[in-house]
């Protein structure tokens, strides 16, 4: 059989414990893998796009090799973790062996080191822990692998240079093809609750057992960077950690997790909810839902296991409406049903995140715009206050990826939230803007023929032209009041919120 050709990655592997994923984080330059004292912690392979002194290239995290070749081990978890960096070292130009001069050389680092000669691919020794010059003696011990070795330290960014240096040497020319994937890919983080699915989702898009599923819940740990393209457009699918309620953490690593699935939902450019089509939108879907919200993020909901839902009697359209009850807020979001394990619907979903994509990046005329608003406004009930009604001037559209649009109004403090809901549900159904955010900003300006027309304390320093920023108002000041400790003089007792008649008598 044809050996794969290797493309422009290097890969991290060793056993557990080492240092690997401290090793990723120093040559990503960002902390992306998550770095414990636990063993095991990596799980899947973590991909990441990093450039080092001007060569661009995929660096992979693997996790820990445990299992020798010939063994039998009942354990789904370990078994896949093997498979995992088997794919990594064939997809891979370079590997990087990682050891620990602390521990010495032990068998799991001879069998490691025998999968690296059997892929055939150019390696290299790091040393890892030579935090002092008193550790570098222990090189010697792992002579026996026949690599170039380095002597590093991860966690102190020593030898690191040398080390990189030697390994990008081996790294082939770009082709025309990752020349084309420079370009910045969609990202899309699959977020939701453990055991919704996420990680089966992603193998059936792909069509391989590209991370791991079982069971278990809390399986996938860190978030993992899957590049994805069809034709001429490329992702970047993002397979975070199940997000469980945070009094429900008991684990540091899996608070860790919990940070990496909410900055990956920070990062994103359209998240992706999947749900459990048995269970229903539960507390925690509305806690993630209203992130994505609040971080500004396109949104599509996934409704999982549809396949189980519909053998018991379950209808699209009574789970839509289900699903509009329980998520008012997501109204405007798209939901998808489908089924991660018979593939029902999953090829839709990529035509859905494009299209919330194309939306949030949309941008809107300014004409049609101002004349969609002056209609709906025409309609509506203004809002007021102090007996001061507001004010339409004109609006433009600022920003795109969220879309921002700028509202010049009378004044800014007059618009109530539920004026702004109603500004962003006529733009939904003006531009079809299905699962983009919409941001409101709405500034004070004063038209010239209103400047006379204004009180003389406000014509003087009141609003600002364009700023929306108003000068504090004067108030009287409040005459002072004579307080005492025991409470007898005028006004309450400072520090004390017993009424005096419940209070205990001294003795």
């Amino acid at each position: 059989m044809e050996a794969q050709k290797p493309t422009r990655t290097i890969a991290i592997v060793g056993r557990p414990n080492v240092g690997k994923s401290a090793l990723f984080n120093r040559i990503a330059n960002r902390r992306i893998a998550i770095v414990h004292d636990q063993s095991g912690v990596t799980r899947d392979r973590i991909v990441r796009e990093v450039s080092w002194h001007g060569e661009s290239f995929r660096l992979v995290d693997t996790g820990g090799i445990r299992l020798f070749d010939g063994t039998k081990e009942k354990d789904v978890i370990e078994m896949a973790v093997r498979d995992q960096v088997d794919v990594a070292m064939a997809d891979a130009a370079a590997v990087i062996l990682v050891v620990d001069v602390l521990a010495g050389m032990t068998p799991d680092d001879a069998e490691v080191a025998r999968l690296v000669h059997k892929s055939g691919r150019p390696c290299y020794l790091a040393i890892n822990k030579c935090d002092l010059p008193r550790h570098e003696k222990g090189e010697d011990d792992f002579a026996s692998l026949a690599f170039p070795a380095y002597k590093i330290s991860a966690q102190h960014n020593r030898g690191i240079d040398e080390l990189m240096e030697a390994v990008v040497r081996e790294l082939p020319p770009k082709t025309e093809a990752e020349l084309k994937e420079e370009r910045k890919p969609l990202r899309v983080a699959i977020v939701g609750r453990p055991n919704a699915g996420k990680s089966s989702f992603i193998n059936r898009l792909l069509r391989s057992d590209r991370v791991i599923v079982s069971n278990v819940a809390g399986t996938t740990r860190d978030c993992v960077d899957v590049p994805f393209s069809i034709g001429n457009r490329n992702y970047t699918l993002v397979d975070t950690a199940g997000m469980r309620h945070v009094h429900k953490i008991d684990t540091s690593v899996e608070r860790f997790s919990l940070f990496r699935s909410e900055e990956a939902v920070r990062e994103c450019d359209v998240a992706v909810l999947v749900m459990d089509a048995e269970i229903g939108p539960t507390t925690q879907d509305k806690y993630i839902a209203s992130m994505i919200q609040r971080e500004n993020k396109g949104c599509l909901i996934l409704v999982n296991k549809w396949d189980i839902a519909r053998a018991k009697g379950f209808t699209e359209t009574a789970a839509i409406a289900h699903m509009r009850d329980m998520l008012p807020f997501l109204r405007h979001v798209p939901v998808l049903f489908i089924s991660a394990k018979e593939g029902y619907n999953v090829r839709n979903t990529v035509e859905s995140i494009d299209r919330v994509a194309e939306h949030q990046r949309r941008i809107l005329p300014t004409g049609v715009l101002n004349r969609t608003l002056n209609n709906a406004f025409a309609r509506a009930q203004m809002p007021s206050k102090m007996g001061r009604q507001l004010r339409f001037h004109y609006a433009t559209q600022t920003g795109s990826n969220p879309m921002i649009l700028r509202l010049f109004v009378n004044d800014a403090r007059i618009a109530t939230k539920p004026f702004q809901d109603y500004v962003i549900r006529i733009l939904r159904e003006a531009f079809d803007l299905e699962g983009a955010p919409i941001v409101l900003q709405f500034r004070s300006r004063v038209k010239a023929e209103d400047k006379d027309k204004r009180p003389a304390d406000e014509a003087e320093g009141g609003e600002g032209k364009e700023t929306g920023e108003t000068k504090p108002l004067r108030r009287r000041p409040l005459a002072a009041v004579p307080h005492r400790r025991d409470g007898k003089g005028r006004g309450p007792a400072r520090n004390n919120l017993t009424p005096r008649t419940k209070r205990p008598r001294r003795k």
